[in-house]
């Protein structure tokens, strides 16, 4: 019998006896038509070794076993990890893990290397695979997972995302914001369609999107990061507020000598940070010397 994804589920919470976490800003997927564009929209190929992070009950996990090379899904709820571990014993191509993305891997000798994890590993010489990151992402910490894997040293090679509609549409916008120029930096994003919050148990209060990440660290420019970010955040302080203002005031710096630096880098003194673009942060770095 062909039940639907949401029975499914149902059935599922009810023999296993568990609920949705909210604390873990758990929703799981139950469309199969989004699935089903999720997974074409990944391109995947059978030599594909593919991260998914919050795996819920596997519904993912076992579309993505079906058609890549190996599936390494990293599973915060210790309940839900034990459980899928046992849900994914008939796929010998899928390593479930318990952990927390944010803090994996929790050896400081991996997670400073080139190396994320033995279970990522598929060369000889023992460093990770190339690998693609597939995820329903836990809408609360969405935007530390990205910078996470954009920024670290063994980037994947494309990013196919579930998150908040209106994060994607930060991330994605024309307008600058934190979170774009953040991923810009590093990356190139796109939003390829939005999901109905209907099509998720328990209903969230927001809409989804799905988002590709792509040519990741393909052309970084050559920028002192630290400084980049503090003069980005200072930019930000206030968002409706002048960027004369508010490099002025969070970097404690007289109004005159940042109209100079503005002048210097040939930026409005009365633009507000949403008209800046990468462009424009990135040449306020280059001309700091204050």
């Amino acid at each position: 019998m062909n039940i639907s994804l949401e029975q499914a589920t149902k059935e599922f919470f009810k023999k296993y006896n568990i609920r949705a976490s909210k604390k873990l800003g758990q929703n799981f997927l139950i469309d199969r038509n989004i699935l089903a564009q999720i997974i074409q929209a990944s391109e995947l190929t059978k030599y594909d070794v593919v991260l998914e992070i919050g795996p819920g009950i596997g519904t993912l996990t076992e579309e993505l076993a079906k058609v890549v090379s190996k599936v390494v899904a990293i599973e915060k709820d210790k309940k839900l990890a034990k459980i899928l571990k046992k849900k994914m014993l008939q796929y010998q191509n899928v390593e479930i893990i318990e952990d927390d993305i944010i803090l994996w891997p929790t050896s400081p000798a991996l997670s400073s290397s080139h190396h994320l994890s033995p279970a990522l590993s598929s060369r000889e010489d023992g460093r990770d695979a190339p690998y693609k990151i597939v995820a329903n992402l836990p809408y609360n910490i969405a935007l530390p997972i990205i910078r996470k894997f954009v920024e670290h040293k063994n980037p994947p090679k494309e990013m196919i995302l579930m998150l908040q509609k209106e994060v994607a549409q930060k991330i994605c916008a024309e307008k600058s914001s934190i979170p774009k120029i953040a991923i810009e930096l590093y990356a190139k994003s796109e939003i390829l369609f939005f999901v109905p919050k209907e099509s998720f148990f328990p209903i969230p209060k927001v809409d989804g999107a799905v988002i590709k990440i792509s040519n990741i660290q393909k052309n970084v420019p050559k920028v002192d990061k630290n400084l980049f970010f503090k003069i980005l955040k200072a930019g930000f302080a206030h968002p409706r507020k002048t960027i004369l203002n508010n490099l002025s005031k969070k970097l404690d710096i007289e109004k005159q000598e940042v109209k100079k630096w503005l002048e210097k880098c040939d930026i409005s003194s009365q633009y507000r940070p949403e008209n800046l673009n990468l462009k424009d942060w990135l040449t306020l770095t280059y001309n700091f010397s204050l």
